[in-house]
This record gives C-alpha cells, structure tokens and sequence, in this order.
C-alpha cells in the first residue's frame, strides 16, 4: 500500500489532487496538510513513499522546506507542484533533491504519469525541463538568477513581489540585518542597483 503525503495551502487544490491519487491508486492511504510546518512534522513522525508539495506555502519557502526534508529522509521522494514556469524553476528544485516538477496546469493523466514514474524510484522530467539541464552542461553564460543560492533566489522573488526587509525577514524567519546582506548579494550578483530593476527582471523572466 502506497502512503502519499499531499501539502497545498489551497484547499481546493488539495481535494482535487486527492480526488485524482485515490480514483488512480485505490489502496493507498492519501493525506494532506496545509503548511510547511504541519509538512515537516508529518514527515518526522510517519513513514511515507511519496510527498506531493506545492512550491509556495505559508511558512518556510518552498525550497528551504525541500532542503530539510531531504535533511530529514534523504531517500523520501518529493514531487514538486507549482504554478510558476517549469523552464524557470525545475533545475533549481531538481538540484535540491526533488524527484520531479508538475506545473499546476499540466492534465490529470500527466500527475498520474509522474507519480507512477517517481514511485518506481525514477525522475520525473518533461522535454522542456530536460533540455533546460542539457543547456546548462554548455559553456554558454547562465541567466544572473541562476547564480544565486536558493536563500538569494527566495529573497529576489519576495523582492520582485513587492515585500520589504522587515516584511521578508519575518516571512523568511530571519533578521532584518541578515535579509539587508542578502539583498546586497542579489544586487551584487545580478550587477543592479535598485530593487526596481530586481522586480523589472523577475516580472521579464517570469519568476513571480
């Protein structure tokens, strides 16, 4: 029997993946949670073979919360569901330990598709995400965005939404001085100066 972990702030998302997962896999006991802290307590506590997470929740980043549960099961799978590009963000939760990456807008035969994949202990990767990793084995210059940590990443997107220091830090559970010296970085990094240009690039490429 397969023990798959769902974890959406979205209740409605959450019915309807569940709805799919149980029609598919009849015998498996299906869960969800609503938060990253209710995520990374479920995942201590129980034994699962599949987490089905969404990118954007309340509480931790998505990629912090990938970080720790990799930290905490190494070996548990996780399949990453977002709204955003995949051609912007599935490298970076791939190069995080996901075992895959779902845009929310993607068919229910294609969720199917990749949770039978990562069940059978292999990757979940479209043709567009493939040939995003193929182009980055070039020597070709990356995108600046690329070049930040995923903590840097986080705090452009925060940026680009329109967020201050004092309200990323709280989101980010961090110090108002910590996020000013990240910000500095991502200004540094990406050879800007404003948080307008930041926002300008993010808008352009998509990342928020």
């Amino acid at each position: 029997m397969h023990r798959i972990l769902i974890a959406d702030d979205h209740v409605i998302v959450r019915a309807g993946l569940k709805q799919i997962l149980v029609e598919e896999f009849p015998q498996a006991r299906i869960e969800e949670v609503g938060d990253t802290e209710s995520l990374l307590v479920k995942i201590v506590k129980e034994d699962w073979d599949l987490v089905i997470s969404d990118l954007s929740m309340p509480g931790k980043s998505g990629l912090e919360a990938l970080g720790q549960i990799k930290q905490q099961k190494p070996k548990l799978p996780v399949l990453i569901l977002s709204i955003h590009p995949e051609d912007q963000y599935a490298v970076r939760v791939l190069k995080a330990g996901a075992a895959g990456y779902l845009n929310k807008s993607l068919a229910a035969e294609e969720l199917v598709i990749a949770v039978n994949r990562v069940l059978m202990g292999r990757k979940y990767i479209t043709a567009a995400v493939a040939e995003k990793l193929a182009s980055q084995l070039d020597d070709g210059p990356q995108a600046a965005h690329e070049n930040l940590s995923d903590r840097e990443f986080d705090v452009l997107k925060l940026i680009a939404s329109g967020k201050s220091v004092s309200e990323i830090a709280e989101l980010l559970s961090l110090g108002v001085t910590t996020v000013s010296t990240y910000r500095a970085r991502v200004l540094e990094k990406m050879s800007m100066k404003t948080n307008a240009e930041l926002t300008r690039y993010a808008l352009e490429n998509k990342l928020v």
